[in-house]
């Protein structure tokens, strides 16, 4: 880093054209000065999470990437379907940088006594732009990671492990006892296993594949059930009416899934009430949250779960404001205290700036393949 920080570092950007194209490329920007109150942080991990992607790749379609230049003067293009240009309209003209999370090493911070205290010590930071080699941060937003820990160990200690300690706080605070969880053998899904052991919560998880079920049970989880399986919706019955779960995370979206889970909440609810029949239902509530959307087509409901449900969108964000700052910082401090056991993060590959914008590991990442996550490392061999 040049000296006062008249030097420039890279800064992955994506921009929408009012043409319909989609364009990433890397930026040379200034190297910021961080305020009194910030530090500066040479990044030297971020994670690829399936939210990041929204506003990387937006709803480009990737069979009509192009590459142009080479290296760091690498531009990727692909062509927007008009159909979908409403959507983005907002960030049209607008190249915005990309990544939600990261880790890297203070090294220039502001004059507050907060801030100097961070020099030098390796921090996990959240709230976007991490997909670049230097990026500033409120001294009090900056996690100090454990001694003993990488960046890359410290890379995912947000999105991730928030989100799954916000399905168990959410549980708690809406009066529920269980959980249900789609796609759970992915990273968080495994992370959420190992919170629910630790904590007593019964959970029920959902994954698609036989092999994905076995992960799961490796690491004690004990409701497991298929969707590709011809029992599915016995055997999710048999789970719901074991756990007594109402509330389910579905980070599936679209498709029939969160139409089948209130179904089978619904079964359960009545085999375990009993009582007089109702042409309404059972009277307990069932909730379906949507927090991600590996399937982006419609959501289907066929309506066979009484007047007692609801389903809506759930975000890690709105769930942090609902809780306060002494509750976030006491969930923040779990994670850092168990940032290699129930929160590590196991990475397909490590990639430079350069080698994420290369259009065939733009589809490996944008597969969103369960047990598949990518690293990027801004500041390799630098």
């Amino acid at each position: 880093m040049a000296d006062g920080n008249q030097g420039v570092g890279l800064q992955l950007r994506s921009l929408v054209k009012p043409e319909g194209e989609l364009e990433l490329s890397l930026a040379q920007v200034p190297i910021p000065t961080p305020g009194p109150d910030e530090v500066l942080i040479k990044v030297e991990a971020t994670p690829i999470n399936p939210s990041d992607l929204g506003l990387l790749l937006g709803p480009a379609d990737l069979s009509t990437l192009k590459s142009s230049g080479a290296g760091e003067a690498t531009v990727v293009t692909a062509k927007i379907p008009p159909q979908f240009m409403r959507a983005v309209a907002g960030r049209v003209g607008e190249a915005m940088p990309v990544g939600n999370e990261g880790a890297g090493v203070v090294v220039e911070a502001g004059s507050s006594p907060a801030a100097q205290a961070l020099v030098g010590k390796r921090v996990a930071v959240i709230g976007g732009a991490m997909y670049g080699q230097y990026r500033t941060a409120r001294a009090a937003d900056a996690l100090v990671l454990p001694a003993d820990a990488s960046s890359k160990d410290g890379a995912s200690c947000f999105v991730n492990p928030l989100t799954a300690l916000g399905m168990v706080g959410t549980m708690r605070l809406e009066g529920h006892s269980a959980l249900v969880h789609t796609a759970a053998a992915s990273n968080l899904g495994q992370m959420l296993v190992k919170i629910c052991a630790a904590d007593g919560v019964p959970l029920v998880n959902i994954v698609r594949k036989p092999e994905q079920a076995a992960i799961l049970r490796g690491l004690g989880a004990r409701h497991v059930v298929d969707s590709s399986a011809p029992s599915f919706m016995d055997d999710l019955i048999a789970a719901l009416t074991e756990t007594g779960a109402t509330l389910a995370f579905d980070a599936i979206g679209g498709g029939r899934l969160a139409g089948q889970i209130l179904t089978g909440m619904e079964v359960a609810a009545v085999s375990r009430g009993g009582g007089a029949y109702s042409r309404y239902g059972s009277t307990t509530h069932k909730q379906v949250y949507i927090y991600g959307g590996l399937d982006t087509g419609p959501t289907e409901l066929n309506r066979a779960f009484g007047m007692a449900w609801g389903l809506g969108g759930w975000l890690l964000t709105y769930f942090l404001a609902k809780v306060g700052q002494a509750e976030a910082a006491k969930l923040r401090q779990r994670v850092a205290d168990e940032l290699k056991t129930t929160f590590a993060s196991h990475y397909t590959a490590e990639l430079t700036l350069a080698e994420a914008l290369q259009p065939e590991t733009i589809r490996a990442y944008n597969k969103k393949t369960t047990g598949e996550k990518y690293l990027i490392t801004p500041n390799a061999g630098r």
